[in-house]
């Protein structure tokens, strides 16, 4: 006869084809989130911006000055009733601790790194492949970064639209406000990095080729 500690181990750890176990959940809640932080990083350093509400995040941190964890963090709360009236509970909890480790570890890698100075194009290609990984591993275990993202995973699952495509027209409008905070080559740049996140995620996001929840 199983223990109750056995019980409930096995119950964190029951993993199958259709669903997520809940350590499978927390791993990749906690790895979306790292990944995400990592390409935040390397688009703070070069400069950059980038759409969805990290975006109007930075433009908020570099108008104001005030830390970019503290922007996203906030920007995000209107967009939890969204995700509760849509998505269901679970999803905004996961979203909620996905963005407050990703505000968290978005103050505290890039002194840790010790990045000073990143090449624009490069920090926006590789920044935007390392967001659009994380925001990969977020989806598939059904969460998300908050705001566009909520609307974006919505809609896809609603309409079957790609969300990396809904969540690339949002980005465009949202990277074209930076006219008068940014350069030229910076804005194209920060639209480069906004194209290969999204087209890492409607390459790779689809419900009929990954079905567990």
């Amino acid at each position: 006869m199983a223990t109750p500690t056995k019980s409930v181990f096995a119950t964190l750890m029951a993993s199958s084809a259709e669903r997520h176990s809940i350590a499978d959940d927390v791993q990749g809640v906690i790895s979306g989130s790292m990944l995400a932080a990592l390409g935040i990083t390397l688009l703070s350093s070069a400069g950059l911006l980038t759409g969805g509400v990290p975006g109007i995040a930075f433009l908020i941190h570099y108008a104001t000055g005030f830390s970019f964890g503290a922007c996203f963090f906030a920007a995000t709360l209107p967009f939890y009733y969204l995700a509760f009236r849509r998505m269901g509970l679970t999803f905004m909890l996961k979203t909620f601790a996905a963005v407050a480790i990703t505000a968290t570890l978005s103050e505290v890698v890039p002194p840790a790194l010790g990045l000073t100075q990143v090449d624009p194009l490069v920090g926006a290609l590789f920044g935007g492949l390392v967001i659009g990984a994380g925001l990969l591993a977020l989806f598939r275990h059904r969460a998300s970064l908050g705001g566009i993202g909520i609307l974006a995973r919505y809609l896809q699952d609603r309409f079957g639209w790609r969300a990396g495509l809904v969540q690339l027209g949002f980005d465009c409008a949202i990277v074209a406000c930076s006219v008068f905070l940014a350069s030229p080559y910076i804005i194209a740049c920060s639209i480069a990095g906004a194209l290969v996140m999204n087209i890492t995620l409607a390459v790779n996001h689809r419900k009929d080729r990954y079905i567990a929840m």
